[in-house]
């Protein structure tokens, strides 16, 4: 029996996606092929690899921090049946090598040594029999002792991908010697690869034993190692989540899987093999990954949401907030949000990344939040604003509450719209219900919470000199934010 913990990197902020994607509401959390979203499709993936020989235990999740209440919601959207799951959560990103050696260290805590079988949380798949299939014979190719990466064979000349390329035959798990891998290529060394039929994409899909990961780490950066170690060896955990020691954290070297271990491998006393995989896979690095990974209608169009399209053809729109129409143009992405709107041509979704270090670099929030921003509680949407106040939209989840804060430069007046509120402001705590209302003035400590088992819906009005979202002390809170 193969002992398996599946692993999911969800790190990463999908700039590329922009305007969707944020780094507060990163691409592997949005439904972009499908009704789950990427991270939701990795993890019931995951969960369907128990097989007669592979024994499943609870996923391990890493990813951010800011992240964690975002992936256990999603989580439990799903209502499956099954396996848990562990959160690793690293104060700041430091790379695929440093978030594989925390998920190898917590494998290891209970003296056994599992195979691991790595996922980033951002990929689609077309053929989920295909997949499964691919990552048992996978999981039984490491049983013996070697580290196994998923290949996809190259549909064409693509530049943004790295490649792999394999030697000999296949063996009885139809799993080829991995000979070199190679960085993402010009075009024309692109097309010799394809050419060649000897490459394929690196899907970033690998499995291995715990132990394996760290002896090759050992091997070749010591330094990621006990950087790692001495961060993992001063963790806190707060069930279900476990986090690394935050000032160890930062002297961890940023490096990636690839670079870092799978590179140095070939030819090395660590046996690295390839096995093939044919579903349909997709990273979504680019809206123009998207566009390739939806049906397109006759005319080479996909969309999405409130769209009306003429003489429009090849093109993507995607729309989430309001309607959106195209005429006499061809080979687009239009992307409309309530705050943004993008419009590139589809040969150049590469570049989108650019939008967001140009946004970072003025200081526009647009490069890290939604309109519509989720919290752990629920969400609010800032539906309008001025030089002096502020509107939002909030929802509270059934039994949930917000911190116990107060605000230096904003009063704050609330009308619930639906639902009962709890208010506490000041030395009172008192229940709001439908069409009712309250003031809390300004530096009044203050907290909103819902009792009931119904959504709470309030509008808030803000006011003062300044509306910035850090004007916030918080005395209490149970998601233990600070």
């Amino acid at each position: 029996m193969h002992s398996v913990v599946p692993v999911i990197l969800c790190g990463g902020s999908g700039t590329r996606l922009w305007p969707l994607s944020r780094a507060g509401f990163p691409k592997q959390f949005l439904a972009l092929t499908g009704e789950e979203s990427l991270f939701q499709q990795a993890a019931l993936r995951a969960q369907a690899l128990a097989d007669a020989d592979i024994q499943l235990s609870d996923l391990l999740l890493v990813m951010h921090e800011d992240h964690r209440f975002l992936a256990r919601d999603q989580l439990d959207e799903l209502r499956v049946g099954g396996n848990g799951a562990h959160f690793l959560l690293e104060p700041m990103a430091r790379n695929t090598a440093p978030a594989l050696t925390l998920a190898a260290m917590q494998a290891l805590e209970h003296g056994e040594d599992p195979i691991l079988v790595v996922a980033p949380a951002d990929q689609t798949v077309g053929c989920q029999e295909v997949f499964i299939d691919a990552l048992r014979r996978s999981i039984r190719e490491a049983a013996t002792g070697a580290i196994v990466i998923l290949g996809i064979p190259p549909e064409r000349a693509e530049t943004g991908y790295g490649y792999i390329r394999r030697g000999g035959e296949a063996n009885a798990h139809g799993a080829y010697t991995v000979v070199q891998f190679a960085e993402k290529p010009d075009a024309v060394t692109a097309q010799s690869y394809v050419d060649s039929g000897d490459y394929a994409w690196n899907s970033g899909l690998f499995v291995l034993s715990a132990s394996l990961w760290l002896e090759a780490l050992e091997a070749f950066r010591p330094d990621i190692l006990h950087a790692v170690q001495r961060a993992w060896d001063q963790r806190t955990i707060d069930v279900p989540f476990i986090r690394p020691d935050k000032n160890c954290f930062m002297d961890v070297p940023s490096d990636s899987v690839d670079y870092a271990v799978m590179e140095h491998c070939p030819n090395s006393a660590f046996p690295i093999r390839m096995i093939p995989l044919q579903a349909k896979w997709n990273d979504l690095g680019a809206w123009d990954a998207v566009y390739l990974a939806n049906e397109a209608d006759g005319q080479g169009n996909v969309t999405q949401g409130d769209t009306l399209l003429m003489d429009t053809s090849d093109t993507l729109v995607h729309a989430t907030h309001r309607l959106v129409s195209t005429v006499g143009v061809n080979h687009l992405i239009v992307v409309e949000t309530p705050d943004a709107v993008l419009v590139v041509d589809r040969s150049k979704s590469q570049q989108v990344k650019q939008v967001v270090a140009a946004l970072q670099q003025q200081k526009r929030e647009e490069h890290n939040l939604h309109r519509k921003v989720h919290r752990p509680w629920g969400w609010y949407d800032s539906i309008d604003e001025g030089e002096r106040f502020k509107v939002k939209r909030i929802q509270v989840k059934p039994k949930a509450s917000l911190s116990l804060q107060m605000h230096y430069h904003r009063a704050e007046h609330w009308i619930v719209v639906q639902g009962t509120a709890e208010v506490t402001c000041g030395e009172k705590t008192f229940l709001l219900h439908e069409n009712q209302s309250t003031y809390i003035p300004q530096g009044e400590v203050h907290r909103l919470a819902n009792p009931g088992t119904i959504p709470l819906e309030i509008i808030e009005v803000q006011s003062g000199g300044y509306l910035g979202e850090d004007d916030i002390v918080r005395f209490g809170d149970v998601y233990g934010r600070q």
